[in-house]
This record gives structure tokens, sequence and C-alpha cells, in this order.
């Protein structure tokens, strides 16, 4: 399996599956990100070649502290998805480091395209701190933003089964 930390979460992907960290990419942080105020998902992962579907993974963790930005979360997403495939193209051409280049490359050549928040809150509300985000709601908002890109965007966490789609979560030690 694929193992990618992202602050206090494992993901686990099928030995199957190519995944990376996308926003620690070299040609990302040493160059697009250079370019006016790009923003980068978490994790790409690609699916078998058969199946053909890149999986843009942006990861928000609120059970310790809360959200300080005062942009609405649906759309820090879209612009995240939007920069990273206008990323991928460019590293797809002109990615210095051999790895990131064929990572691209192959994202480049997907078939279909898929867009997951996974999105974890605390695991306690009370009235005074009530859950920031209700995640069907955000959901509704993304699908509705992000329709030309992946009309099926969805928000998830640990306890709604991210297995469905094919990883897996835990907390990192």
């Amino acid at each position: 399996m694929t193992s990618i930390t992202e602050g206090g979460l494992v993901f686990l992907f099928p030995d199957d599956w190519a995944a990376s960290k996308y926003d620690a990419w070299t040609c990302y942080r040493k160059r697009f990100q250079k370019i006016g105020d790009s923003k980068a998902v978490d994790i790409l992962a690609l699916t078998p070649a058969s199946e053909g579907i890149l999986w843009l993974i942006e990861v928000k963790d609120y059970r310790r502290n809360r959200r300080q930005k005062e942009i609405p979360i649906v759309d820090e997403v879209a612009h995240k998805v939007r920069d990273t495939l206008a990323g991928l193209l460019a590293a797809s051409v002109n990615a210095t480091v051999d790895e990131e280049k064929q990572f691209a490359r192959k994202c480049c050549r997907s078939r279909r395209l898929r867009v997951v928040l996974h999105l974890e809150q605390p695991e306690q509300t009370s009235k005074l701190f009530p859950g920031p985000f209700d995640p069907a709601n955000v959901q509704l908002k993304l699908r509705t933003l992000l329709k030309g890109v992946d009309p099926h965007s969805r928000v998830v966490d640990r306890g709604s089964s991210p297995a469905l789609l094919g990883w897996q979560v835990e907390l990192a030690p």
C-alpha cells in the first residue's frame, strides 16, 4: 500500500494505485506556486489504467483547531482544484524532476476526474461551539461549483467510509 500522511491523518492507497502529495512537488513549490496566488490540493491519486480515474483530494482537519480563513471552504477547494489542474499540465511538460513529470503525464491521460474534500471535524460539539460545517451542504455547494470538473464531488470523513472510494484513512501515530 502507498501511504501518505497529511496533518494528523494517514491515507492508504491500494498497491495498484499511484498516489502523490502534490503540494510537496518541487515543480509546484519552486515554479508554479510563484504564479500569483496559486494553490494546490493535498493528494493526487490515480486508479489503475483500466479505470483511468484521477482523484484530487483536499484534506481539512478541524478536530483540534477551528477554521480561521475568511474565504468560504467551497471557494478555497475550487481554487485549489483549478490551480492543481493547471499545474499538472505545466508539470507534464516542464517539470525538472522526472518522477513528477511522469506522474503529471499519467494524470493528464486520465479519462475521468473526481474531487474529494476529506473534512474532519470535532467529534463533540456544543451549543457554544457547534460543528462548523454541515457536510451535506458543503457537498451540494461543491458539486454546484465544480460541476464542470466533477458533478459528483464528495465530502467525506473517516466515519463516512472513504474506503468505499478505494482508499483507507487512519489517524497518524
